[in-house]
C-alpha cells in the first residue's frame, strides 16, 4: 500500500508541476480537480449505460405495476417475479450504483494521501500545498481555528459550501420530480415497506454532501465537490428527455 501511495503522490505532484505556470500556488488543487475530471471521464460510459438502464426500467413500469397487483400480498413471490422480469429484459436494477461505486477508490486514495504525514518513509510534501491559503490537508475545523469563517481558509470552505448547496438544490428538485412521477402505490398499502419514508428522505440526500465536505481533508473535499458538480451536469444532459428520472446524487455523484 505504501508503494502504491508513493506512486499516486508522484502522479499528483507531476500534474501539479504541469499546471503550476497557470495556477501557481494552487497548482496542486487544480491537479486534484483535473484528476477528478479524468476519473469521471473514465466512468462516463457507465453513466451512459446507467441512463439507458433508467429508460429501460421506466419502460417496464406497467409490467412492474401488474406484478405488484398480482403478488402484492406475497413479498417473496413479488421479488422473485421482479428479478425474473429484469433478467428477461436484461435490465440491472443496480446499474445506477456502478459509477459511484467505481469512484470510491479514487476518493479514498485522496483521503488517505492528504491524511498521512509521511509517504514512502518520507515527509508528505503535498500537505504543504494550498488553495488560496487553505492547506489541502486541513479540514473545516482547522480553517475555523485559522482566522475564523471569514479568514482566507474559511472563505475557501464557504465557497465550496455554496457550490454544494447549489448542486444539492438542483438535485433536490430533480429528485422530487422523480418521486412525484413514480407509480402510485397498489391499493391497500405501499408498493414496498418503508417506501413513504424513503420518498421523504431521498430528496434531502444530496445535502449530506455538505457534511462530507466539512469533515474530510480539503483535497478530498475538492474531489467530492468536483464530482458532484460533474454529476449534476452529466445527469441534466443524459436525462434531458426524462424529466425527474435521474436519482439524487450521492456524495461521490
Amino acid at each position: 500500500m505504501s508503494a502504491f501511495m508513493s506512486v499516486f503522490a508522484s502522479l499528483v505532484e507531476r500534474l501539479a508541476d504541469l499546471l503550476q505556470p497557470l495556477f501557481h500556488a494552487s497548482a496542486a488543487a487544480a491537479a486534484i480537480v483535473l484528476f477528478t475530471a479524468l476519473v469521471r471521464l473514465l466512468v462516463h460510459p457507465l453513466s451512459r449505460a446507467s441512463a439507458r438502464g433508467q429508460r429501460a426500467r421506466a419502460r417496464l413500469q406497467p409490467q412492474v405495476a401488474a406484478l405488484r397487483r398480482k403478488h402484492g400480498d406475497n413479498n417473496e413471490k413479488l421479488q422473485r417475479a421482479l428479478l425474473e422480469l429484469h433478467a428477461q429484459e436484461k435490465v440491472s436494477p443496480l446499474s445506477g450504483c456502478l459509477p459511484s461505486l467505481l469512484q470510491m477508490p479514487a476518493f479514498f486514495l485522496l483521503y488517505h494521501l492528504f491524511s498521512s504525514s509521511t509517504i514512502g518513509g518520507g515527509a508528505n510534501a503535498l500537505l504543504g500545498h494550498r488553495l488560496f491559503g487553505a492547506p489541502l490537508g486541513d479540514r473545516w475545523t482547522d480553517a475555523l481555528g485559522d482566522g475564523g469563517p471569514l479568514g482566507a481558509p474559511g472563505l475557501v470552505y464557504l465557497g465550496l459550501f455554496a457550490v454544494v448547496t447549489l448542486v444539492a438544490t438542483f438535485n433536490y428538485r430533480r429528485t422530487r420530480q422523480m418521486m412525484s412521477a413514480a407509480p402510485a402505490p397498489a391499493p391497500g398499502g405501499e408498493q414496498v415497506p418503508g417506501l413513504a419514508t424513503i420518498n421523504k428522505v431521498m430528496p434531502l440526500m444530496s445535502f449530506f454532501t455538505l457534511f462530507t465536505v466539512a469533515v474530510v481533508p480539503l483535497a478530498a473535499a475538492l474531489y467530492v465537490v468536483t464530482s458532484t458538480t460533474w454529476s449534476a451536469v452529466e445527469r441534466a444532459v443524459l436525462y434531458s428527455d426524462m424529466p425527474g428520472a435521474a436519482p439524487a446524487a450521492t456524495a461521490l455523484g
